[in-house]
């Protein structure tokens, strides 16, 4: 469940392997970057890397996290295209106090699976109508705030007042045009580095783009966010509100709601899962640095499930009750529902946080298609050289006819 903060550029970047539906991703690869420009991004992020390890200071790490961002963006902007943009003359980005109605179109139907079913009946909500609340944007947190009430109701006015950062799709001329969206659920980092650059990087790409804030993060933050029981019981509500997301987000004025995609990294991968468990309310679906048997990941991953596990150990949580805790949110229960021709999972060989058992089981339980699941070849923290092509290939699966395979190779 990667903080962000981390980069750990392998040698390993440097070779190929390709088994059965794993794909492994190439800086030098099809779209136009050649041997020496890979060259040289490989060495920029090992330069970072010598620049984050050198200090322990928060600030240092940030600073670098925007230098990651820059490189990232940059590289995304070699290859932007207008896509399914529609630039309609008059477009407008909505003005803070505007309100919207929408909907509830969750439709969490029987399953025959009796485990399938206690499941979801765990997760589900009754529909209903709500609104959708527009608000001032803090700076560099997107265009607009957009504001939701949660469908679970903890009691808790703040952490139940669901927040989205909007970043608009805007044409060369930075006018709001119409265009497709998607959801970006972050990871476990209270900075949500790794979504932010999701969020701006597909932005870049001509896409509507939302930041979701799970619960206890970003403007949901209250002192019981960091109660150790927070931990799992807050990713239920998580799923709830990443689902209702959709709803919000097809919704809004300039978005175009045929089609609108949910992407989540290591925690926010685990709560995409299992939304796209639930039902098929997104078209398009993507996973990073994440998969299933999420008590076996908090019981054995090192680095930052460790200090998970630490925190359970501490308040006498262990073994039996971890699992206990973990059942009701548990992305394998769910896996047989997923549209697997709709989704791709992108995993870290090398990974120790979220181990490959983990993604392997979740593409079988879904069972992905070829090139449905893609191993890089990097670990937790070195994934984030592969972000910009991670980025062009959602994009392009974001179009009317998503790709069966990966065409990074």
């Amino acid at each position: 469940m990667t903080t962000g903060h981390g980069i750990d550029s392998a040698s390993e970047c440097e070779s190929v392997s390709q088994s059965g539906n794993r794909d492994v991703l190439l800086l030098e690869s099809q779209h136009g970057i050649d041997e020496t420009t890979a060259e040289c991004k490989i060495h920029e992020c090992r330069q970072l890397d010598e620049t984050v390890q050198q200090s322990s200071s928060e600030y240092r790490c940030l600073m670098n996290c925007r230098l990651r961002f820059l490189l990232c963006l940059c590289a995304c902007i070699l290859s932007t295209s207008g896509g399914f943009a529609d630039d309609v003359a008059g477009n407008r980005v909505p003005s803070p106090g505007a309100v919207f109605s929408s909907t509830d179109t969750l439709t969490c139907d029987m399953d025959n699976a009796a485990d399938a079913q206690e499941c979801l009946a765990g997760l589900r909500w009754t529909p209903s109508n709500f609104t959708v609340r527009c608000e001032v944007a803090e700076p560099d947190r997107g265009d607009m705030l957009i504001r939701f009430d949660s469908p679970i109701d903890t009691g808790n006015s703040i952490n139940d007042n669901v927040s989205m950062e909007w970043y608009v799709a805007r044409d060369k001329m930075r006018q709001p045009i119409s265009a497709r969206a998607v959801v970006i659920v972050h990871e476990s980092g209270r900075g949500m580095t790794v979504g932010r650059i999701f969020a701006k990087g597909l932005n870049a790409q001509g896409l509507h783009t939302f930041l979701i804030h799970l619960p206890g993060y970003g403007n949901r933050r209250t002192e019981a966010a960091d109660k150790i029981e927070h931990i799992l019981t807050g990713m239920k509500q998580g799923i709830a509100d990443v689902r209702r997301a959709k709803d919000v987000v097809a919704s809004l004025p300039l978005v175009q709601n045929d089609v609108v995609g949910l992407q989540g990294t290591s925690l926010g991968g685990f709560v995409t899962s299992s939304v796209a468990g639930l039902d098929h309310g997104y078209s398009r679906v993507f996973v990073l640095l994440a998969g299933g048997n999420l008590a076996d990941v908090v019981m054995s991953g090192n680095k930052d499930a460790a200090k998970v596990r630490e925190k359970l150990e501490a308040a006498g949580v262990t073994g039996d009750q971890i699992r206990e805790y973990s059942k009701p949110i548990e992305p394998l229960r769910l896996a047989h529902r997923i549209d697997a021709d709709n989704m791709w999972l992108y995993s870290g060989k090398y990974d120790d946080v979220v181990p490959p058992a983990s993604s392997f089981a979740l593409a079988a339980a879904a069972k992905l298609g070829e090139g449905h699941h893609v191993e890089l070849l990097a670990d937790h923290y070195s994934g984030v050289v592969y972000l910009p092509l991670v980025i062009q290939e959602i994009r392009k699966k974001m179009d009317d006819t998503p790709k069966v395979e990966a065409s990074i190779e």
